[in-house]
């Protein structure tokens, strides 16, 4: 028994978890249209969500300065990762937001929210994970 407690706790690094939930199914955004969802669920994660939970977004869009992207919890709270903002013309949101979700319980369905608050640009989630 000492051995094997010796084994498990004898001061190595715990091999990183990092957990990911993916979704890669394409949800297209409508033009200064209402918001749009994707969800992921999450399961197997005992506790809360941590402080550092790290929201990977791929969404191709002409102006991404017209998105507004939100991560919603399980329990609908809603984390503003990027509002709009009408002089970034660039193309595209490929990024990681760090959210900091310790309040919320970690399984359950998560959502992007995605809403595209200005005229003439068009775009759609590619893809978007959670790693805890």
């Amino acid at each position: 028994m000492e051995a094997k407690a010796k084994e498990l706790g004898g001061g190595d690094t715990p091999p990183p978890t990092g957990k990911v939930f993916e979704n890669t199914n394409n949800v297209n955004i409508p033009d200064a249209g209402t918001a749009v969802t994707s969800s992921v669920t999450v399961s197997g994660i005992s506790g809360n969500a941590p402080a550092t939970l790290q929201v990977g977004v791929d969404i191709k869009h002409t102006w991404r300065g017209d998105l507004v992207i939100d991560l919603v919890a399980p329990d609908g709270s809603t984390y503003r990762m990027k509002s709009s903002s009408s002089n970034d013309s660039a193309d595209n949101v490929i990024t990681t937001y760090t959210v900091n979700a310790s309040t919320e319980v970690a399984n359950g369905t998560w959502k992007l929210k995605v809403q595209d608050v200005a005229r003439y640009d068009t775009g759609y989630i590619d893809s978007w994970k959670l790693t805890f």
